[in-house]
C-alpha cells in the first residue's frame, strides 16, 4: 500500500475507536504507532527480518516527538491560565461579579440568565478553562435562577453555555493550543480573541431576552437594586479588570514599543497577582491545595490529549496526508467560502463524537494547511488572496473560527463536556436536563459564527492594531 491509503485507513481506524469510547488520547497514540510502524515495515518491503527495525525505529520517534514538543516554553500557559480561574474562585471573584452583573441587569427580562452570561464571560477573562467556569458558576448562578422561578434544565444551560465563552476570551488555553500547531503568534491570537468572545455573549444575552419577552413567565426580572447598591458593587470585581490588564500590558505593550515580557510570563504574573488576592480574601491551605490539585488534574488530561495526538501528527507527517488533503481541497470546483463553511460543519458533526482540544489537535494538522492553501498560502498578501487578507491574518480568523466550534463542541450531545460538568455539580439535575436546557444557545452559536464568517473585522480589527 501507498503511504497515502495507509494513513488513511489508519486514521479510519482510529475514528472507529473513538466512537467506541476509547478515549482520544489513547486511540491517536495507538493509531500513531501502529501506523509508523507499517509505513516504515512497507518501506522494508514487508520483510518480516526487518520488522524489529521497523518497530525500534517507530518507537523511538513515538517517545522522542512528544517530549520535545510538549516540554515548550509556550504550553506552560495553559497550567498557568487553569491555575488563575481557580484561584480566582477561591478570592471570591466570582461571587463578586455575579453580584455585580445581577444588580446592573437583572431588570432586564430575562435578567438574572443574562447576569449569568456577563458574568461567566468576565470570570472568563481569567480563567482559561470551559469546564472550571462551568463548575464554578453552576454553584453560584444556578440556585439564584431556581429561587425566583427559572426552569433548572434552562437554568444549567445558560451556565453550560457561558462557560464555553472561556475558550475564547483570553486567557484561553485552547487559542494557545490552536497557536502552537499552527505555528503562530500566541499573543496575536489571545488579542483576537477579545472581541468574538464579548460579541458571543452580547448574542446569548439577546436571545435569551428574546426569550423571555415572547415566553410567558419565563425569566422573572429582579428590579430593587438602587443606583448605590449598583455602584458598591463594582470594586469588589474590580481585581478581575486589574488581572486582565495586568497580563495584556506585559504582553502586549499598548504605548507602543516592545512587550514587556512574553504571553507565558503574562500568565505567571496573572497567576501571581490572583494568589496575592486569595491570600487577602483568607484563602485556606487547604484551598490552595485543592486549587493546585484541580490544576494538576486539568492540565495533565490536556497534556496527556496532546502527548498522544502528536504521534499520530507525526505518522500523518510520514503518509503525507496533510498535503494530498490541501491538494484535494483546492481543486474543488466549489466556492473558496463554500468549501470553508463545510469544513466549519465538518466539525460540528465530529464535535459530536470528540472533546474540543482532542478534535482540534486531530484535525488541524491536515485542515489547516487546505485552508490556508484555499487563501493562496500563507505567505499570501491581502491583495492577491482568496478571503480578502494575508495569510498571517487568515491564521488567526480561522482559529477564532475553529475555537468557537470548538465551543459549540462542549455543549453538544453526546458527549458536551461542560454539560456533563454542570449535572456533576448539581444532584437535582441529570445530563439529560442540561442537554435540553442548552438547545437553544446552538441557534445563538450559528448567527455568531455565521457572523463572523461574514465580518472577518470582528475578529482581525483588534489584532491588527498591533
Amino acid at each position: 500500500m501507498e503511504p497515502i491509503e495507509i494513513g488513511l485507513t489508519v486514521s479510519a481506524g482510529m475514528l472507529v475507536l473513538v466512537v467506541l469510547g476509547m478515549r482520544v488520547a489513547f486511540a491517536a497514540g495507538l493509531a500513531g504507532l501502529i501506523g509508523l510502524i507499517w509505513i516504515f515495515w512497507a518501506k522494508f518491503g514487508y520483510d518480516p527480518a526487518r520488522f524489529g527495525k521497523a518497530l525500534t525505529v517507530s518507537i523511538k520517534i513515538a517517545g522522542q516527538v512528544p517530549h520535545s514538543k510538549v516540554s515548550s516554553q509556550a504550553l506552560s500557559l495553559i497550567p498557568t491560565f487553569i491555575l488563575i480561574g481557580y484561584l480566582a474562585y477561591y478570592a471570591g471573584l466570582t461571587k463578586a461579579l455575579f453580584e455585580a452583573a445581577k444588580r446592573w441587569l437583572a431588570w432586564v427580562p430575562g435578567g438574572l440568565a443574562v447576569s449569568t452570561v456577563f458574568a461567566t464571560a468576565g470570570f472568563a477573562a481569567v480563567s482559561g478553562a470551559s469546564v472550571a467556569t462551568s463548575a464554578v458558576f453552576a454553584r453560584i448562578a444556578i440556585p439564584e435562577m431556581l429561587k425566583i422561578g427559572y426552569d433548572k434544565r434552562f437554568a444549567a444551560g445558560v451556565v453550560a453555555a457561558g462557560g464555553t465563552l472561556a475558550s475564547l476570551i483570553p486567557p484561553s488555553a485552547i487559542l494557545v493550543i490552536y497557536a502552537i500547531i499552527v505555528e503562530q503568534d500566541v499573543g496575536k491570537l489571545l488579542l483576537a480573541g477579545f472581541i468574538p468572545g464579548a460579541f458571543s455573549a452580547v448574542i446569548y444575552g439577546l436571545l435569551i431576552v428574546g426569550m423571555a419577552v415572547t415566553i410567558k413567565d419565563f425569566g422573572p426580572r429582579v428590579t430593587g437594586f438602587s443606583w448605590r447598591q449598583r455602584f458598591a458593587a463594582l470594586p469588589p470585581a474590580l481585581p478581575i479588570v486589574f488581572v486582565v490588564v495586568t497580563i495584556i500590558f506585559f504582553v502586549y505593550n499598548p504605548f507602543g514599543g516592545d512587550a514587556w515580557g512574553t504571553p507565558t510570563e503574562g500568565g505567571a504574573i496573572g497567576a501571581f497577582v490572583v494568589f496575592l488576592m486569595a491570600l487577602f480574601h483568607g484563602m485556606r491551605w487547604r484551598e490552595f491545595k485543592d486549587a493546585l490539585l484541580e490544576t494538576a488534574k486539568l492540565s495533565v488530561m490536556i497534556f496527556t490529549i496532546i502527548w498522544g495526538v502528536l504521534i499520530y501528527v507525526r505518522f500523518l507527517g510520514f503518509a503525507d496526508l496533510p498535503g494530498a488533503f490541501a491538494d484535494w481541497i483546492t481543486a474543488l470546483e466549489m466556492p473558496p467560502m463554500l468549501i470553508l463553511i463545510c469544513i466549519l460543519l465538518a466539525y460540528a458533526v465530529l464535535g459530536m463524537f470528540m472533546d474540543a482540544i482532542g478534535m482540534l489537535l486531530l484535525t488541524l494538522p491536515v485542515v489547516y494547511p487546505a485552508v490556508m492553501a484555499l487563501n493562496g498560502g500563507e505567505a499570501v498578501s491581502a491583495a492577491d488572496s482568496t478571503f480578502g487578507m494575508s495569510g498571517p491574518m487568515c491564521a488567526i480568523w480561522f482559529g477564532i473560527l475553529v475555537v468557537k466550534m470548538a465551543e459549540f463542541c462542549l455543549i453538544t450531545p453526546p458527549i458536551g463536556l461542560n454539560c456533563f460538568v454542570v449535572a456533576g455539580v448539581r444532584d437535582d439535575l441529570s445530563v439529560q436536563d442540561v442537554f435540553k436546557g442548552v438547545t437553544p444557545f446552538f441557534i445563538a452559536d450559528a448567527v455568531t459564527i455565521a457572523l463572523l464568517v461574514a465580518f472577518p473585522a470582528i475578529v482581525l480589527w483588534l489584532p491588527g492594531q498591533v
